[in-house]
């Protein structure tokens, strides 16, 4: 874990994957900036390392991390992503072991190792309760809880499941965010998950398929803003 990373709760994830590159999400980036402010919350956008660097000089509350990486040191590795080279480009942190791009655990292992001797933030995926336990104990800075057969669906987990993986994560590392996620598609998905316990919501084929993603964003964005000052008493 990259003990010198700070982020706060809540806060809101957008992982574009590839359906949005060049002007189209560096205009989504710089509006996702202005709701950070508008919202006074914290915004991690994991996006393709070709667009790191240009979207990373044109923000600045919005938490810029890569896709993935791989754990390869300065030298061989052709068509494998460079942990220096992530951050170099301005990312502050990265995404590992997506449904769309997993890893072994031993391999997982090996990246947050990396990231942490450079200080970028680990955000780690687990598919079920069991691959949770597992990259806990590996101390990610983040840890997003997504059954796969969700993902893409628009059918949020349930209450018993997020109250699961909350409690898991935190009996074996507390200073881990956990993040349960997958199948959100409207504000009230994202409001119920933070009004469950979670440090964060988010969102990917939604908000990049939508007509106007930037308002599904600020209508997902506000909702998690509501939920947790609820959750406050504020």
């Amino acid at each position: 874990m990259n003990k010198n990373y700070k982020i706060s709760e809540p806060f809101f994830e957008y992982g574009p994957k590839c359906y949005m590159y060049g002007e189209t999400l560096l205009e989504m980036a710089k509006g996702l900036d202005k709701l950070a402010e508008k919202y006074d919350m914290d915004i991690v956008l994991d996006i393709p390392d070709t667009e790191i660097y240009n979207v990373a000089k044109n923000v600045k509350r919005v938490h810029v991390y890569s896709q993935h990486m791989d754990s390869i040191p300065v030298g061989r590795g052709m068509g494998r992503t460079l942990p220096e080279a992530v951050k170099a480009a301005g990312a502050v942190g990265v995404m590992l072991n997506h449904a769309e791009r997993k890893l072994t655990l031993e391999e997982i292992e090996q990246a947050i190792k990396r990231a942490d001797e450079l200080g970028l933030a680990t955000m780690v995926c687990a598919d079920s309760i069991e691959e949770v336990k597992a990259i806990a104990k590996l101390g990610p800075n983040i840890l997003v809880a997504e059954p796969t057969e969700l993902i893409g669906t628009g059918k949020p987990a349930d209450k018993e499941y997020v109250d699961e993986v909350i409690r898991v994560i935190k009996e074996i590392n507390p200073d881990i965010k956990p993040f349960p996620s997958a199948g959100i598609s409207k504000g009230e998905d994202c409001y119920n998950i933070i009004k469950a316990g979670s440090s964060a919501s988010g969102c990917s084929s939604a908000i990049a398929k939508a007509e106007n993603p930037l308002a599904l964003a600020e209508e997902m964005i506000a909702a998690v803003r509501r939920a947790y000052d609820e959750r406050q008493g504020k």
